[in-house]
């Protein structure tokens, strides 16, 4: 790769950003351009403006993508009830796409060359960049410094930055307990004194739930009301994407709910330990899958699960833009056209459970299920005719064994 002109980097105002921007400088002479997101991880970005204008940065784009973030990127995903392996809600994994379609579109403002991020060579981020700038832009340059200095040490990365002069907080100098990424869906903490799967993480590492031990006593009633597959509302009130989602975390925060300790396996081939707090993401999937019960025939749920783990490991492993994850999400789209209506949850002690749902849409009818005189709406002689037909071959089976001993 030739090197580039002028980079459009991703920043974040943090120490190991802020020595990216400097090295890009020094190492390729180039224009750097920073683009900060807020994608609702609670930090002030101003910090992030000023240390930029400090490192000499003239064209700096902070922006707030909370609502596109949820609207376009972390409601589709919930659509299909998506869980990597079983569990993880990828509240890192739908961010990163958001984040690549701006950096390219930044380039395309400014007439950049190339955009540039801060993940490093083992992890899952750096796919996920690189592949969504990838298919925006097949021309663009990507930079990863991570894979291409020798800055490979804590001691080193503060060498350079005290040699050009980049403010070090007294709380960076030492190795930091534990790595975080945040956004409005979650909080992902990993590595240092959690890289030892065998060890419970420390209290301290969870930041936006209670214990569940401490929660409150009694618990709590929430009602989630959905319009195709889409949650617009907590307890009636009618809120935007973005709203309804922090307002979720707020409720399922108090109450312990959304914890996860995970050990996954990484697309880049290694498996990693991360620990997870995804509150409002999970009052959303259970409440999802509460009205989901109700409105979609058992055909499309069907196939929807089973579609679903291969829709999930594409988000993971960085292929939002892909051709197939378009198709996937089509079909699942098709599918919520009549999950509209509203679930019940019972939050209590780190637990968050449907305990009722309601739907004009509703494909449930007591007529057919009650125990009690149904006025004919079934007729229980039919099943028989049902069952031997469906035990035909197994019967032809059964007497192939018997004969052939």
């Amino acid at each position: 790769m030739s090197a580039p002109k002028k980079v459009v980097l991703a920043y974040s105002g943090g120490l190991d950003t802020s020595i990216i921007l400097k090295w890009l400088k020094v190492e390729y002479d180039c224009e750097v351009v920073t683009f900060t997101a807020d994608l609702g991880q609670g930090e002030e970005l101003e910090p992030a403006r000023r240390k930029a204008e400090m490192l000499g940065v003239s064209e700096i784009f902070i922006e707030d993508l909370r609502e596109e973030f949820a609207r376009d990127f972390v409601f589709p995903m919930f659509r299909a009830n998506a869980v990597y392996e079983g569990l993880y809600l990828l509240g890192t994994s739908i961010a990163r796409p958001l984040i690549s379609k701006r950096l390219v579109e930044i380039a395309a403002e400014t007439g950049a060359d190339a955009v540039a991020h801060g993940a490093t060579g083992k992890g899952n981020d750096q796919v996920r960049f690189e592949l969504s700038a990838y298919a925006l832009n097949p021309d663009i340059k990507v930079v990863a410094p991570w894979r291409l200095w020798d800055l490979t040490s804590r001691t080193k990365l503060i060498d350079f930055a005290e040699r050009h002069q980049i403010p070090i907080a007294k709380d960076k100098r030492g190795e930091a307990p534990f790595s975080v990424d945040a956004n409005l869906l979650h909080t992902s903490s990993e590595g240092k004194v959690l890289e030892d799967p065998a060890r419970m993480a420390p209290d301290h590492v969870y930041q936006r739930t209670v214990h569940p031990e401490d929660a409150p006593d009694e618990p709590e009633f929430v009602e989630v009301g959905f319009e195709k597959g889409d949650a617009v509302s907590v307890n009636g009130e009618t809120l935007t994407p973005a709203a309804l989602l922090a307002r979720l975390n707020e409720l399922g925060g108090r109450h312990g709910v959304g914890r996860l300790d995970l050990v996954e396996g990484r697309f880049v081939g290694m498996k990693s330990r991360g620990v997870y707090e995804t509150p409002g993401g999970t009052l959303l999937l259970e409440a999802h899958r509460g009205i989901e019960q109700i409105t979609l025939d058992r055909g499309a749920a069907h196939l929807k699960d089973e579609l679903m783990p291969r829709y999930a490991e594409l988000i993971y492993n960085g292929f939002w833009f892909s051709p197939e994850r378009e198709m996937l999400q089509a079909a699942i789209d098709k599918s919520q056209e009549h999950v509209t209506g509203t679930a019940k949850l019972k939050l209590y002690k780190g637990t968050a459970r449907t305990v009722g749902r309601w739907s004009d849409h509703s494909l449930y009818s007591e007529a057919h299920v009650t125990f009690e005189e149904d006025a004919g709406a079934y007729d229980q002689k039919d099943a028989q005719g049902f069952i031997q037909l469906n035990a035909l071959r197994l019967k032809l089976i059964a007497a192939r064994k018997r004969r052939l001993g």
